[in-house]
């Protein structure tokens, strides 16, 4: 008997082998030839480039002044851009600066004035205030305190028209050192200038005024906003604002925030943008803090309740914050298509009834997206919550009549195909995953082979680095399925159609539980589940569902418009984000984000297309050429093609001050009097690329170890994000003295004893540049009871923490600071060692020299090197 079972069990073996190999043969034979599947795949990578990019840099043409008869009431780019040159003539804008507070400003009253001499002074009335607001509001961890900044302020109003609504636009004129800002942000001045002209010169008054905000302390950050929205006496009247900024030079603008709260903006955006730009991921995407950056939108939003849209320009991130962002680097189309959205929405926006009273119609968030430029999509969060749970539904049901089919057809039971089914949607589970970590793993191993930003001037290294990864792991696993495990039982088509079904069933998945966690961006799987049912719908309906891979034709028909739209929409994120990682600074790896981003496109694009490579005979080896690809890719990026910095065009980030530090002890005496470069990292490779240039770094040290003897590691940062990346801050000392160009004085007035002699309270006097920081760190036991400045960061402990840094600047006017800080001791011991206190002026814009050996250290860096740069002098004191 034994004899005979083990007969029985080789012969059920040798008939499960022979069933197996006939069922693979089967399976061969009905798939088409693998080298089809290059041509697929080269299919879509065609329809990208020959679809996707020309529509994303899509540009209206240029209007000049000779057209301008032609065309009346139409924005003319000849005019903004004769005012640009002007504009980039007068040089770097940094607040404080005769260029800005004087020569910009005269700039833009002359051109005010210029329009007014236009104007229909029969229709309308023009008022200009010249606004030199002094004010304190907190910003990141500190507290930023200005005096005397300057605000050009056009107010255009309808003779005909009584309204007491206004319509804010805002732009900035001042910029970063070294930087003419033309792109940011004077491209938008200009703009808002011809704007100004067109509204003043047309032959149809409006309803509501029209508020012109051009501010001279955005870069300072956001101070001149603020000191409009809290004082000025039109403030309190602006009903909705407009934000006009720019984050490169150029390219469309794209609307990333809009609101909050007031639906109805979005609308008028949708009727009158005439190219419109945007996408509900990025305006969460930056309001989750993911952006290096902030604007006056915000602003206006948190300190007067204005609702609004922000806009912005992003192409070319490049030059932004450089001395490439100039005249040269500024395209005239992209000018006109700014010009003609903003022309054509603020005669919407004044002329709208909401204006009246826009609280009436604060309704919710909105959802909105645009397609290639060509509309604009834009419905409500509680439309958005329901459309996506409606399609995921009617998905899932449709999902679940075609395995209804396939088991009837091929006579199977439900809960066969139901086992089938879960067994290709884990795998397509552990397919999403490698589609994610694949791409990541990429992003380490370069990181830990110091080859981040491989892809920051060749964008195209992420097609190989990280797109043909994520492919490779989102097939992998039912490639190897489907090859190693063929059932005879089920049709291969079937078992292809079940894998977009899983697909589908895992966006299902995110769209409902994404959405019940109040996020608005599972509109990208909505998209893509309402394309998918809609081709599952017609094949059943018109039995293709069931005639082999005849389905497939329909599905992929239907697939071409998510898939123009998801490549669109993920290109956007790395037009914006390949530039900005050069700004990151260098404590996180950016090549993740990178890969990140590149996988998730990866997914959505190609999620119903990419399985079907399965289709094609020998799928291993297609997804073996793509492993090739990737190192081939690999291997060009270690070469000096993936070296990330070109001169002019894509320049490593340099910030350093030389600086000037001298340590008081509390008995006087002086501790450090030194001098060096104070390094502040800006990317990921900090400044190993420069350790065989012909800049001197020899003794460059970190910071850190310092972090704890002195306050803010004994380092005179600038602001608030400078202090939180001490830690990978460097300093260089250098032998020679750097001579500060103007002084700056810290006197003690008084020391007295208050509140029954508990707490004592430190007076001063503080004279200096236009830029001081005060970094105030209690000693142990010692606690801040009050200060003279705004309480916020004393009121909110669990949000601010020693060293409290209170930044200064002023525009004009440079009067002593006078102010007092009440401390209070455990022991009440007030005679001991109570405080350290760090004093730094900045001495920023060109009209302070830099010193002669300072200028020779700059020189020796190389051209692919922007630095910005500047003395600063760091005194410490112990009272």
């Amino acid at each position: 008997m034994e004899s005979k079972a083990q007969g029985t069990d080789n012969g059920n073996y040798s008939g499960t082998v022979l069933y197996n190999v006939l069922s693979k043969e089967r399976a061969l034979r009905w798939r088409l030839a693998w080298y089809y599947a290059v041509a697929f795949l080269l299919l879509w990578v065609a329809l990208f480039y020959a679809v996707v990019i020309p529509l994303f840099h899509r540009l209206p043409e240029k209007i000049t002044i000779a057209q301008e008869s032609l065309k009346p009431g139409e924005f003319v780019v000849e005019r903004a851009q004769n005012m640009l040159y002007q504009f980039d003539r007068i040089g770097p804008k940094v607040v404080g600066s005769v260029a800005n507070e004087v020569t910009t400003v005269a700039f833009l009253v002359d051109a005010v004035d210029n329009i007014r001499r236009e104007m229909r002074s029969d229709l309308y009335e023009l008022e200009v205030d010249v606004q030199q607001p002094s004010g304190a509001f907190t910003i990141g961890t500190m507290t930023s305190m200005y005096h005397g900044i300057h605000n050009v302020v056009v107010k255009l109003s309808s003779k005909s028209s009584n309204s007491s609504s206004y319509l804010l636009l805002n732009s900035h004129f001042d910029s970063k050192p070294s930087s003419p800002g033309s792109g940011d942000d004077g491209t938008m001045v200009v703009v808002m200038l011809e704007v100004l002209r067109q509204m003043a010169i047309s032959e149809t008054p409006f309803q509501h005024p029209i508020v012109f905000l051009f501010n001279g302390a955005e870069e300072n950050p956001l101070q001149a906003s603020h000191g409009f929205i809290t004082q000025h006496k039109w403030a309190a009247n602006c009903k909705a604002v407009i934000n006009l900024e720019v984050a490169g030079s150029g390219g469309r603008d794209l609307l990333f925030q809009s609101g909050p709260n007031h639906p109805w903006l979005m609308q008028y955006y949708k009727h009158h943008a005439k190219h419109p730009f945007a996408t509900t991921m990025a305006e969460e995407i930056f309001q989750f803090g993911m952006l290096p950056s902030d604007t006056d939108f915000r602003i206006f939003r948190d300190y007067g309740q204005v609702p609004g849209l922000d806009i912005a320009q992003i192409d070319n991130g490049y030059v932004y914050h450089t001395v490439f962002d100039n005249f040269d680097a500024v395209p005239g189309r992209s000018v006109q298509s700014t010009g003609e959205n903003v022309l054509s929405l603020v005669r919407a926006f004044a002329n709208a009834s909401e204006m009246y009273d826009t609280e009436e119609h604060s309704k919710g968030h909105s959802i909105f997206f645009d397609f290639l430029g060509l509309f604009f999509v834009s419905y409500s969060e509680k439309t958005g919550i329901i459309l996506n749970c409606v399609i995921a539904l009617i998905s899932l049901i449709l999902v679940g009549v075609s395995m209804w089919r396939m088991a009837l057809v091929s006579e199977v039971t439900a809960g066969q195909i139901s086992v089938w089914f879960l067994i290709i949607l884990g795998l397509h589970v552990v397919g999403f995953g490698l589609c994610l970590g694949l791409p990541l793993l990429m992003a380490v191993l370069f990181d830990a082979g110091d080859r981040s930003l491989t892809y920051f001037s060749s964008n195209w290294l992420v097609i190989g680095l990280y797109v043909c990864p994520a492919v490779i792991g989102l097939v992998l696993p039912l490639t190897l399925y489907y090859t190693l495990k063929p059932n005879g039982q089920l049709s291969h088509a079937y078992h292809l159609h079940m894998s977009l079904h899983a697909h589908c069933v895992i966006l299902a998945f995110f769209a409902i539980i994404l959405t019940a966690i109040g996020l608005r961006i599972p509109y990208v799987c909505m998209v893509s589940m309402f394309f998918y049912a809609a081709a599952l719908l017609i094949n059943l309906l018109s039995c293709l569902h069931d005639r082999g891979y005849y389905w497939v034709l329909i599905v992929e028909i239907f697939q071409l418009m998510p898939f123009v739209y998801f490549c669109y929409l993920f290109y956007t994120f790395l037009v914006v984000f390949f530039p900005m990682m050069g700004r990151n600074r260098d404590s996180i790896n950016p090549d993740v984000l990178i890969a990140l981003i590149c996988a998730l496109g990866t997914f959505f694009a190609l999620g119903f297309v990419v399985p079907l490579i399965n289709m094609f005979r020998w799928s291993t080896l297609v997804l073996l050429g793509l492993g090739v690809v990737t190192f081939v890719f690999s291997m060009i990026a270690v070469t000096d093609i993936g070296f990330p910095y070109r001169p002019k065009t894509n320049v490593m980030r340099v910030n350093f001050l030389h600086t000037r530090r001298i340590f008081y002890e509390y008995d006087g005496s002086v501790s450090v009097n030194d001098s060096g470069y104070y390094f502040d990292y800006q990317d990921r490779r900090a400044l190993r690329p420069l350790m065989h240039s012909s800049a001197n770094l020899t003794g460059l040290t970190s910071v850190e170890p310092y972090c704890d003897k002195y306050v803010v590691c004994g380092m005179p940062c600038f602001w608030s994000s400078w202090c939180r990346s001490l830690s990978s801050a460097a300093w260089l000392p250098r032998d020679q003295e750097v001579i500060a160009p103007a002084n700056l004085g810290l006197e003690l007035l008084d020391k007295s004893v208050i509140v029954g002699g508990k707490t004592v309270r430190y007076a001063f006097e503080l004279a200096g540049p236009p830029h001081m920081s005060l970094f105030i760190r209690p000693l142990k036991g010692v606690v801040i009871e009050d200060w003279s400045f705004i309480r916020n960061m004393l009121d909110e402990p669990e949000k601010y923490a020693a060293p409290y840094q209170i930044y200064f600047s002023y525009g004009t006017g440079s009067a002593p600071i006078n102010f007092h800080i009440d401390f209070a001791t455990s022991d009440g011991d007030l005679d001991a060692p109570i405080f350290e206190l760090g004093v730094v002026g900045h001495f920023v814009s060109y009209d302070f020299q830099r010193d002669a050996e300072s200028l020779k250290f700059m020189a020796d860096f190389p051209d692919f090197v922007h630095v910005m740069e500047w003395p600063a002098l760091f005194k410490r004191y112990i009272f």
